[in-house]
């Protein structure tokens, strides 16, 4: 898979990139990225990327042109030529969609996807209309520019890129992972860990079995993996309505589930 970042800042990704499982997914050859000077598509001896926005406000907005011509260097499908191409154009805005794992899973199928960093007050929109498939935000907040975001999306999406983690089950297995029925076993069961079904991950633990007084809970040591699945299923649903209730909302939940969620409820002071 190969990532075309455009950026004024290309020099940012340059420590960002040189870690962990990014690192070792460039290494191997498994991911591609690719950086790209805005500054380089520009015709004057400012280098000018940015002007004021018509109709006044404040700050400044990156050009069109700059942006536009950048884009179709990479030899990319035109916009309306690009479904199924496996490619896909996405610009880093605080106007975007909110950035998600399904978000994420979904650019891992591409073969090649190019985020565009934007900057100042914003981008001028006819960028968006001309060459964007999508807008995207990492959250309800504002950045100073795109290239943090770009910097997350291409980590949450290329660690689903099979072999690039070395247990291809860690991806799996996770917060805002695919529900059980995804993961069975040779019997057509399933496994004894839990899929989380969009919802948080359930609490993990290691050795020490016992640390300052606090011991790993008893079920996990048990051998019983019904048990364990339920525990990891109860646990997963506690922490995700303390931490993040609003996913519960949009979960497939189980008549089970519910009725666990409920005495959580009512045992709250």
């Amino acid at each position: 898979m190969r990532f075309d970042i455009i950026t004024i800042f290309p020099e940012f990704f340059t420590g960002i990139f040189a870690h962990g499982v990014v690192k070792r997914a460039l290494t191997n050859g498994l991911l591609q990225v690719e950086l790209h000077d805005l500054r380089n598509f520009t015709r004057d001896r400012h280098r000018t990327v940015d002007d004021r926005p018509f109709g006044g406000g404040e700050g400044m907005v990156l050009k069109p042109e700059p942006l536009v011509e950048a884009v179709e260097s990479l030899n990319i499908a035109a916009k309306a030529e690009r479904d199924g191409q496996g490619e896909s154009v996405v610009l880093l805005s605080a106007q975007g969609a909110r950035f998600t794992q399904a978000t994420a899973r979904e650019l891992a199928t591409r073969d090649r996807v190019v985020l565009i960093c934007g900057r100042y007050e914003g981008v001028d929109e006819r960028v968006n209309e001309l060459i964007c498939d999508r807008e995207l935000s990492i959250g309800d907040y504002v950045l100073s520019g795109g290239e943090l975001g770009t910097a997350v999306i291409v980590d949450a999406t290329m660690r689903l890129l099979p072999g690039v983690l070395g247990n291809e089950d860690s991806s799996a297995f996770e917060s805002f992972g695919q529900p059980d029925e995804h993961f069975l076993n040779e019997a057509g069961g399933p496994r004894s860990t839990h899929g989380s079904g969009g919802i948080l991950d359930y609490p993990h633990y290691t050795r020490p079995a016992e640390f300052r007084g606090l011991p790993v809970p008893e079920v996990l040591a048990g051998g019983d993996h019904a048990a364990i699945r339920r525990w990891r299923r109860e646990r997963a649903l506690e922490k995700t309505l303390k931490n993040r209730p609003d996913l519960l909302e949009s979960s497939a939940l189980s008549r089970e589930d519910r009725a666990f969620l409920e005495k959580l409820r009512r045992a709250k002071p």
